[in-house]
């Protein structure tokens, strides 16, 4: 039994790197396909002139920094904008007058282009702190209206169960709120965090600080280096790839740990 669940796993594993395969042998042939039909390197680089130069970026220790800062501050925004949008998400689930007062500045966020709020951060903040400003201000907005969301939209009936035990606020916070609150959260990060890659980039290209992907995107476009710019962009997606593929793992991880310490009230509640 055991060996054909085991044989049984291993070809659907095989099937799914099977299908991954053809999708990227299929648009590396279109991109390949496009780069003769133009037949100009200015336009279109081609795909085997991509893969020779980002050879040559992997020994380059100074590639390694760029993807190292742009990394490190466009993370940091983005942790950043979880926290505030978790405990901004939780008071206004709680106060519907400061819920009222706020709607406003999420409407503004989720509406205004991001390079405006890029241009206007050059103003108010050093370069350096840009990407960390913009990728907060759109991570913000999604985990606070998911948060909001789930907790105000929490089964009333086990409210009132818990209010007929006698819970305090913290119980109850720990038993129905936050097991109600953590599959829209972990939801929203994951959403989130494709939103908060592009937007610190983009905050990179226009505020250009030293050694980070965006300056080097701004100096391709610049210099018409097309085999540059197009190498840095298949940079920006493969780490954009395995930032959400880690960013999954842990959070799945993080969801099951705090539905099994936190869940058991709900789960009881429906025996």
């Amino acid at each position: 039994m055991m060996t054909s669940i085991s044989e049984h796993n291993k070809k659907v594993t095989i099937k799914k790197f099977m299908k991954t395969a053809l999708t990227i042998v299929f648009w590396l042939g279109l991109w390949f396909c496009a780069y003769k039909i133009v037949g100009l390197d200015v336009l279109i680089a081609s795909p085997i002139d991509v893969a020779k130069r980002l050879l040559e970026f992997l020994p380059d220790g100074n590639f390694w920094l760029t993807i190292f800062n742009s990394f490190k501050g466009i993370s940091l925004g983005y942790i950043i904008g979880v926290f505030m949008g978790s405990v901004f998400g939780i008071i206004t689930a709680f106060s519907s007058t400061l819920n009222t007062l706020f709607k406003p500045f999420l409407t503004a966020v989720k509406t205004t282009p991001v390079v405006s709020f890029i241009i206007l951060a050059l103003v108010w903040l050093p370069k350096v702190s840009v990407p960390i400003f913009i990728t907060t201000l759109m991570v913000m907005p999604i985990v606070w209206a998911n948060v909001t969301s789930s907790i105000v939209n929490t089964d009333k009936e086990l409210i009132e169960m818990a209010n007929a035990y006698n819970f305090g606020f913290s119980k109850k916070m720990k038993l129905i709120f936050l097991p109600s609150a953590v599959p829209a959260f972990v939801a929203a990060c994951k959403t989130a965090v494709g939103l908060g890659w592009k937007a610190g980039i983009a905050a990179e290209v226009l505020c250009t600080p030293q050694n980070s992907i965006g300056i080097n995107l701004r100096n391709s476009q610049v210099y018409i280096e097309t085999v540059d710019l197009f190498s840095w962009t298949v940079v920006v997606i493969v780490l954009s790839l395995i930032l959400e593929k880690l960013l999954v793992s842990i959070l799945d991880l993080c969801f099951k740990k705090v539905m099994s310490k936190g869940g058991y009230f709900i789960e009881n509640t429906d025996k």
